[in-house]
């Protein structure tokens, strides 16, 4: 056996000690942009883990649930339910229509107190009937974020984890951290409408796997990374572009 396969070799027996072991069972969820996916752990999006979002503002906890949201679509492709954990939710149901999410399809557990979220969400994701669970909270330490991991190791329900970070950003068990931002929306001059959502998501850590950066726009039900638009350019500089 070769050096590079023994490497290989290597780097495959770690990733389940890692939280990232898949099982035959496991369906592969393609994101449907190649750029996220091959940052991954042989290029497949991890399922049966735990994912920690990262939000500073209203404006981008709105542009993380929308990027969720996507993800969510990927993950219930099999005909499986999910579960919206929160004790403070903004988000609208009917919203998550626009990313391909059926909202009847969602249970929404709204409660009093933050501190019963972790609990819930660990609940949750220890029943195997469903295809993710998100829980939104503003803490959470590295104890309990482990508690959640082996969890979803153990039914191979994917967790989502969407929390503030005002404060000094902790460890956390999660085998990948987002932050995810808004961008400015871009129309053709003179047409209608506000425009395609639009967002930076930063993988800022995965295990075993490679940080990035893109911009992306969710339209027409897929991810597609932003190209310069034409349509904000000066005009004399645009007719150069269009020849």
């Amino acid at each position: 056996m070769s050096k590079e396969n023994i490497i290989a070799q290597l780097q495959r027996d770690i990733l389940p000690l890692q939280g990232l072991k898949k099982l035959d069972t496991d369906n592969d969820i393609p994101i449907g942009f190649r750029g996220i996916e091959n940052a991954f752990p042989n290029a497949i999006f991890p399922v049966g883990c735990t994912h920690e979002f990262l939000y500073s503002s209203v404006e981008n906890r709105a542009a993380t649930n929308g990027f969720i949201a996507v993800l969510l679509s990927k993950l219930m492709q099999f005909d499986g339910a999910a579960i919206w954990i929160s004790a403070s939710r903004t988000l609208f149901p009917a919203a998550l229509g626009r990313f391909g999410v059926q909202p009847d399809k969602i249970i929404f557990i709204d409660l009093k107190n933050e501190s019963d979220v972790l609990y819930a969400m660990e609940e949750c994701l220890k029943c195997k009937r469903i295809a993710a669970v998100v829980g939104e909270t503003k803490y959470i330490d590295f104890k309990a974020s482990r508690r959640l991991q082996l969890a979803a190791e153990q039914s191979r329900v994917t967790g989502l984890l969407v929390r503030s970070h005002h404060k000094t950003i902790n460890t956390t068990a999660c085998v990948s951290r987002w932050h995810v931002t808004a961008l400015p929306r871009e129309l053709p001059d003179g047409m209608p409408g506000i425009g395609f959502p639009r967002w930076n998501v930063e993988l800022l850590k995965v295990r075993n796997g490679k940080p990035g950066t893109w911009q992306l726009e969710y339209s027409f039900n897929r991810l597609k990374e932003i190209k310069q638009n034409i349509f904000s350019l000066p005009q004399e500089e645009r007719g150069r572009k269009t020849g």
